[in-house]
């Protein structure tokens, strides 16, 4: 290689470096809207400003009232089969609840790694432990859903006051898998509830946030920002942004072809056909059923016109 041509090859590599110096840093801990969008790129619903799918609210009002086999049935059928987790203690058992997830991911504290997500942080503006973090991004109508990597001792995400702070942010709640403290306090906030591993009266220690609102897997469930969490006594569902809709209108189409099928059964209008036996007929009169039952359809009539044609496709 020649004198110019070296002299050139560094004059470009000057300039390179001088230009990428120059560019703004990129957050690594919390995901850029890029990042977001990336991930969830099916969603063509509104979005939060950073990038987040907003499911409509009507949905986490709905989702509450259907069963978690009947939206798990739809998923598993759409071939999402790592939604589903259980194995939960919560604050209040009986309490169902629903929202929309923000995720945040901690590992072990490793020293260098954590210089440099507490110099971002500060940077940032962030303050207080990292833990603090993804409280402040909740939303209402949020559920502040972690992957803590099922530290119990010392792997305790909050306490009461971070649990004050999440319900004052979300009116929803919290998904764990890891630890908590205070937990009896935290049963004494109203409008809130939580689902993690276990109780431990230690605190958070030796471990750091390592990503907000990034895919993340809690125990058997794969969950993305924007995902539609349902959590009930049984266990926890993470229903992608992007089914979220059908799955809801789905399960209430089922909730309706169960309490038909079991006044049937009742009345001992069904023969040997306890489980349903659907006919093209018997939707018909599931149809005109509905028309006697208003207040059971939860979904629009056009929607349930929609599945009910589909359903009687089927069985011809």
């Amino acid at each position: 290689m020649n004198r110019v041509m070296r002299s050139a090859m560094l004059a470009c590599t000057v300039v390179a470096c001088t230009v990428l110096s120059s560019l703004p840093a990129c957050a690594q801990v919390k995901m850029t809207k890029e990042q977001m969008m990336f991930y969830t790129s099916d969603w063509k619903g509104e979005r939060f400003p950073d990038g987040r799918p907003r499911v409509p609210d009507d949905l986490l009002k709905r989702a509450l009232d259907v069963s978690i086999e009947d939206v798990w049935d739809f998923l598993r059928s759409a071939g999402y089969n790592c939604q589903f987790d259980g194995g939960w203690q919560a604050l209040h058992p009986d309490k169902a609840f629903a929202g929309r997830a923000l995720t945040a991911q901690y590992m072990p504290l490793r020293p260098d790694m954590m210089k440099a997500i507490t110099a971002e942080g500060k940077a940032e503006g962030r303050l207080s432990g990292n833990n603090s973090w993804p409280i402040n991004e909740l939303q209402i109508g949020d559920v502040y859903v972690a992957d803590g990597f099922g530290k119990i001792v010392e792997g305790t995400l909050i306490g009461s006051n971070l649990g004050n702070g999440i319900a004052a942010h979300s009116h929803t709640g919290f998904v764990f898998d890891a630890g908590i403290r205070d937990a009896e306090e935290n049963r004494e906030i109203p409008n809130f509830n939580g689902f993690y591993r276990a109780y431990d009266p230690s605190a958070w220690a030796q471990m750091t946030l390592t990503a907000i609102n990034a895919p993340i897997r809690i125990g058997r469930a794969i969950v993305l920002p924007g995902d539609l969490v349902l959590a009930k006594r049984d266990g926890v569902l993470f229903i992608p942004a992007i089914l979220a809709e059908a799955a809801i209108s789905s399960a209430e189409f089922t909730n309706l072809e169960d309490a038909f099928n079991f006044e049937l059964n009742r009345e001992g209008k069904n023969g040997a056909e306890f489980e349903g036996g659907w006919t093209p007929q018997k939707y018909d009169a599931l149809a005109k059923w509905v028309d006697a039952h208003p207040d059971k359809l939860k979904m629009s009539r056009t929607q349930f016109s929609t599945l009910l044609e589909q359903k009687k496709q089927r069985k011809h």
